[in-house]
C-alpha cells in the first residue's frame, strides 16, 4: 500500500506544490523510492514512486475509478468556530459528493459576501486534505449558497429533504439532506420543504447532524444498511 496519497492536477505528469512536499518529507518522513498514490480528484489514479526533492515518478498504469452513483449532497447552516471545517472534513471522508453551507432564517452565524470567498477557500482546503487522508479519488464540490432554496433552483425537489426531529428515517430515494441551524427551521422553511427526514431520537448539533446525514446516505448507497420497514 502506498505510504501517501496526494491530489495533483495531472496524474500522467504529477507535480507537487510546496505544502505537499513539506507534508511528505517533514510529516510523513517519506524517502526516495517509497510508493505514493496520486489522484486528480476526478476519478483518476496512478501509482508513483517518490523520487526525492519534491518529485514523483509514475510507476504503473493510469486508472480511473468509477463515478459514484447516486450523487449525494449534504448541506448545513454555518455555525461558530471551526465546526464547519470539521463537518466538511468528515463529509469528505464519508464520500459525500457535494457539500453546501447555506444561509437560513434562524442562523446566528452569517457569512456575508465579503467573507464568503475566504470561507469557501478554507473549506476547499479542508476537503482536499481529507480526500488525501482518506485515499479517495473523487473530490467533493464545495459551495456556499445564499439559502437552501437556491439549491433547488432549476432542479427537481425530488430526493431533497430537510432534517427535522421526529420525521421518518432516510430512505434510498433521498439524495440530498439539508441541516438547519441550531435554532431550527422557521415555519416558512418547513412549509416550503419538499420533504423532511429524521436522523435519530436525539437533538443533534448542526455539524453532528450533517455528519449523521452523510453516514446514512453513504451507507445506504453502498448497501451497508437498509432502510427500516415502511421507509
Amino acid at each position: 500500500m502506498a505510504k501517501a496519497h496526494v491530489l495533483v492536477d495531472d496524474i500522467s505528469d504529477p507535480a507537487l506544490d510546496a505544502s505537499d512536499v513539506h507534508h511528505l518529507e517533514s510529516v510523513l518522513r517519506l524517502r526516495a523510492g517509497e510508493p505514493v498514490g496520486v489522484t486528480d480528484g476526478r476519478g483518476g489514479y496512478a501509482r508513483c514512486v517518490y523520487a526525492g526533492r519534491g518529485a514523483l515518478r509514475v510507476d504503473g498504469p493510469l486508472s480511473r475509478h468509477q463515478e459514484r452513483c447516486p450523487k449525494l449532497t449534504v448541506g448545513f447552516a454555518p455555525v461558530k468556530g471551526d465546526r464547519p471545517e470539521w463537518a466538511v472534513q468528515k463529509l469528505t471522508e464519508l464520500g459525500v459528493d457535494r457539500i453546501v453551507a447555506f444561509d437560513s432564517a434562524r442562523c446566528v452565524v452569517r457569512w456575508d459576501a465579503s467573507r464568503s470567498d475566504r470561507h469557501l477557500e478554507r473549506l476547499k482546503r479542508v476537503a482536499r486534505s481529507a480526500l488525501m487522508q482518506s485515499r479517495q479519488c473523487w473530490l467533493p464540490e464545495i459551495e456556499i449558497a445564499s439559502g437552501w432554496r437556491t439549491l433547488l433552483a432549476g432542479a427537481s425537489p425530488s430526493g431533497v429533504a430537510l432534517a427535522q426531529p421526529g420525521a421518518p428515517g432516510v430512505s434510498r430515494e433521498v439524495r440530498t439532506v439539508l441541516v438547519g441551524p441550531e435554532g431550527g427551521w422557521s415555519d416558512d422553511e418547513l412549509a416550503d420543504a419538499p420533504a423532511t427526514v429524521g436522523l435519530g431520537a436525539a437533538v443533534l448539533r448542526t455539524e453532528t447532524a450533517a455528519v449523521a446525514a452523510g453516514v446514512l446516505l453513504s451507507a445506504l448507497r453502498v448497501g451497508l444498511v437498509a432502510p427500516a420497514s415502511g421507509g
